[in-house]
């Protein structure tokens, strides 16, 4: 009888390592809408790399978090590299192009897979390697790393991990693929539209205003900008999840039913004559 794969559990060190790394994040994107007229926002434009010092030893704590919950050891870390390398291979595929972006359909799928916190480092960690390998490391990064985290973390959050299998699950990983595209290409546009200068006043920032009149200017920047990006990336997901999906989770389940990251390593008393045995 074939073992059931479940998703790397989420044990209490994991949740709050993740409620902090996330806390640290929604401030980060969101304090331009609450700042006082008389505040610099300027001079803030460039604190990228201090978030970026803050992002990666909270990124540590999430992996020590997720190792000390459930004894994952060396496989999990290999397995991580693996799938970061694939998800920075695809994303260049599609740079450039209508917003076209392969690398999601892997990453919601690992999520689904591998859980919320092995999914949130995977896909942070997937964005800075693409990154390096693109040649796009600015400012936007550890931005960009925090919402790529917060997609794939999703995804393994997501209903019916136990139990769901076959074209329902497909149809809600494609669903979620979908939504999570559009909502990564919202929560990006917050990182840079606060400092951004010369715009029409109907869809610029403008500090101090109220929070309801600030957000109507930028659901009108979003709709003049980015919306033709966002949503040809969420077709695209839903397609190749529709499409591919299910061989790829079957992929990723064997291979996590093979590493055996939700099994105990245990040793066993020798029979006399015999070495010991090391196993699950």
């Amino acid at each position: 009888m074939t073992r059931r794969v479940n998703p790397v559990r989420l044990g209490w060190r994991s949740a709050a390592a993740l409620a902090l790394v996330s806390a640290v994040g929604v401030v980060a994107f969101g304090w331009p809408l609450l700042a006082p007229p008389e505040s610099e926002l300027a001079g803030h434009s460039a604190d990228a790399p201090w978030l970026f010092a803050l992002l990666l030893p909270l990124l540590l704590a999430v992996v020590a978090a997720t190792i000390a919950d459930t004894g994952m050891d060396a496989k999990a870390v290999a397995m991580l590299g693996v799938l970061a390398a694939a998800g920075a291979a695809l994303r260049p595929l599609g740079a450039g192009t209508a917003g076209l972006q392969p690398m999601f359909f892997l990453m919601v799928l690992a999520g689904r897979v591998l859980g919320p916190g092995f999914g949130f480092v995977l896909g942070a960690v997937s964005l800075f390697a693409s990154a390096l390998l693109t040649g796009g490391v600015g400012p936007w990064l550890p931005f960009q790393m925090l919402s790529m985290g917060w997609v794939t973390m999703g995804a393994g959050l997501l209903p019916g991990a136990h139990t769901l299998r076959g074209r329902g699950e497909l149809l809600l990983v494609a669903a979620y693929g979908a939504v999570s595209s559009v909502g990564y290409g919202l929560v990006m546009n917050l990182q840079g539209w606060p400092y951004l200068a010369g715009m029409s006043s109907g869809i610029s920032f403008v500090p101090g205003d109220p929070l309801s009149e600030n957000l109507g200017r930028y659901v009108a920047y979003v709709l003049a900008t980015s919306l033709g990006w966002d949503i040809p990336r969420a077709l695209l997901t839903a397609v190749l999840v529709l499409a591919f999906g299910g061989s790829v989770l079957r992929a990723l389940r064997r291979a996590t039913r093979r590493a055996a990251f939700d099994v105990p390593i245990r040793f066993e008393e020798p029979a006399r004559g015999r070495p010991p045995r090391l196993g699950p």
